[in-house]
Parts: structure tokens; C-alpha cells; sequence
């Protein structure tokens, strides 16, 4: 595991405001992106909690915005990835810009090989579920998108994205779902506490405003002092995302490992705590998480999969979701994988 290495990596003014036409390129044909399903599945990785900004545009196709570029993904029949730019000021950028986004400098066969040999149940779930990507979001956007996720369900959390994401200038239409370039720290200081109750966010627009006049006052701005934060350790990542209004430490770790190449972040919560306490510290079953107890999530977790945690932990995650327990066999069996126990590794799944 330690032998990978890291990938290389007011609103009448604003809503809807399009882009110069001379960008569309609307003729753009699909294209291979020369990536397996195995690496990448769309249904996998877009609608499962990381990003609530990509939209279901069609079958195994999913459209969103990445910077100023408009672009679809879906898979062929083979199950290989394809993508089409229907906006850019620079294909090649857009390309370039794609790529980065999905992280494709880590190889998801290396990283299910290592995880598999340490942990029987991952190598069963890999067989059913692989394909599971961690993106490499623009931190702003994923800094906004998890204040929005708070103490919150996927469909509100999705509304109150998009409003947000309108504020941008707009880039064009997908299926009939219109697509905005996220708002600069700028575009989103216009906006108001009150725009934000009025538009449904409650007292998380208190959050919002207050995190964007935080960041407005960051050397050389929100923006570039968030990209910088890829540049430092896990726990000094977390310590300065935490000083921003309404970044706790689940919110932070979910930017950390989502946006800021800290790829053993591990967003704990109630899901993830039951997921650490049936396969990894059972002994801790039955008991609440506390804060006191993030720590031991995060070390079980690291002590397991090493260095790239965060990624197991989303597969896992994602292996837990209702829409994800249908895609495995009616008679899969967990494998319990504590060593400490005297079980044997297979037990029936509706026993113990």
C-alpha cells in the first residue's frame, strides 16, 4: 500500500448569465476516454454522495459542469467509458480538466488488489461493486456542496446545490436540465443570508455566508488558499477547514478525501460508525459514537487499508446504500474480517 503514490495531479447579475456562444461545441461527437468500467462506473461514483452536481442525462450517462466545461459521460455497451463536450473554451482543456476531476492518476485494480488481500468481505463487494471512483472535486464547490449536506437528505441537499450552482454563469443544457459554471467566492458574497432562508437553507445560510466572507479574507483569496490545503497534512487540512463557520470534522474530512488529495481521510459518521463496529472494532459494538471515538474510526480504517483508506471506505460506504445492496446476489454473505475474533470467516448473513 505505501509503495503508491499520490496522483499528480447580485443574483439578476449572476443567475443564468450564459456564456459567449463561440465556446458551445455543440457538434462534438462522442469520444473514448479509454477507461474501463472496472475503473469507473458512473452509477457508482455520481449519484452515491460525493457530488451533488452531476445529473442522470440518459442511461448509464451522467452530464455535469467541471470548471467552464460542459460534459456528459456514459458508458458503452462494452461497459468502457465515453464523454462529450458540449461546452468549452478549449477542448483540450476540457480533456485535461476531465481527467484530473476523475482522478485517473490512481489505478482502482491496484488499489482493489491490496485492499482484497487484506480483507476477504472488500474482495467479495469489489467483485459486485468495482468501478467505485473517489473524484477530485475543485475544493470551493465541494467546500459549499457538504455545508449544504449537513443534518440533511440527498434531494433538499440537491436543491439547495443547484441554487447554488445557478448563480454561475450559465453553460447550457443537458436533457433538459440547464448547467451552470459554480460560482466564484466573488459571485456568491452578493448573495445574501436572507436570499439563502428564502431559497429553503435554513440556518445553514448562516454557514454559507459567514464561510464566504471567511474565505474572502484569506490571502490571496478563498479560492487559492482552499487549493492550498492539498499541500498539507491530513490533520492540518482538517484544523483549517474546521475554522470556517459550520465545518465540523466529518465536513472537513469529506472535503479532505473529495477535493484535497488526502486519500486516508475517513468521513465519520453514524453509517460509517456501523460500518467500523461490525467489520473492524467489533469490540465496540453496541456503544455510541462520540467524538472521542472519530480517532478510532480513522485508525481502524488507516491500520487496515493504508494510505488510501478513504477509497476502501467509500466502497464500503457505497455497499451499505439500499440503491447498491440490490446490485449483490440475494445469498451474498459478509466475511467478518477481524482477526481478533474466533468466527469462522464465513457466516451466514442473516446469523450472528
Amino acid at each position: 500500500m505505501h509503495s503508491l503514490k499520490k496522483p499528480s495531479i447580485i443574483m439578476k447579475t449572476t443567475r443564468g448569465t450564459a456564456a459567449p456562444p463561440q465556446c458551445t461545441n455543440s457538434n462534438t461527437k462522442w469520444a473514448p476516454l479509454n477507461i474501463s468500467q472496472s475503473e469507473l462506473s458512473l452509477p457508482l461514483t455520481f449519484p452515491t454522495g460525493q457530488t451533488f452536481r452531476w445529473k442522470q442525462t440518459g442511461h448509464l450517462q451522467y452530464s455535469g459542469t467541471i470548471g467552464p466545461h460542459l460534459i456528459s459521460l456514459k458508458h458503452h455497451q462494452n461497459g468502457d467509458v465515453c464523454y462529450q463536450i458540449h461546452h468549452s473554451p478549449s477542448e483540450a482543456d476540457a480533456k485535461s480538466a476531465l481527467l484530473d476531476f476523475l482522478n485517473v492518476g490512481i489505478s482502482l485494480a491496484q488499489l482493489w488488489e491490496v485492499f482484497s488481500s487484506s480483507d476477504p468481505r472488500f474482495a467479495e463487494l469489489a467483485k459486485y461493486l468495482a468501478g467505485a471512483r473517489v473524484l477530485r472535486q475543485d475544493p470551493l464547490e465541494c467546500l459549499l456542496q457538504f455545508l449544504c449536506s449537513s443534518n440533511n437528505n440527498i434531494a433538499r441537499i440537491t436543491k439547495m446545490v443547484d441554487f447554488i450552482s445557478s448563480l454561475g454563469i450559465r453553460l447550457g443544457h443537458v436533457e433538459g436540465f440547464e448547467f451552470h459554471q459554480f460560482p466564484s467566492v466573488e459571485m456568491l458574497s452578493m448573495v445574501s443570508e436572507a436570499d439563502l432562508r428564502k431559497a429553503g437553507f435554513g440556518y445553514r445560510a448562516k454557514y454559507l455566508t459567514g464561510t464566504v466572507n471567511a474565505l474572502q479574507s484569506k490571502p490571496g483569496g478563498g479560492a487559492e488558499w482552499l487549493m492550498s490545503l492539498r499541500k498539507l497534512d491530513l490533520q492540518e487540512a482538517v484544523d483549517a477547514l474546521c475554522t470556517l463557520p459550520g465545518v465540523g470534522p466529518k465536513v472537513a474530512a469529506c472535503i479532505s478525501l473529495f477535493s484535497l488529495d488526502q486519500h486516508h481521510a475517513i468521513p465519520v459518521d453514524t453509517h460509517v460508525w456501523q460500518i467500523a463496529t461490525k467489520y473492524l472494532i467489533p469490540e465496540l459494538a453496541g456503544t455510541r459514537l462520540t467524538p472521542k471515538l472519530f480517532s478510532r474510526v480513522e485508525e481502524a480504517f488507516v491500520s487496515k487499508y493504508g494510505k488510501y483508506a478513504g477509497w476502501a471506505q467509500t466502497l464500503l460506504f457505497i455497499a451499505e446504500l439500499p440503491s447498491q445492496k440490490a446490485m449483490l446476489p440475494s445469498d451474498f454473505c459478509d466475511i467478518k474480517v477481524n482477526k481478533s475474533t474466533k468466527r469462522k470467516d464465513r457466516e451466514a448473513c442473516n446469523g450472528s
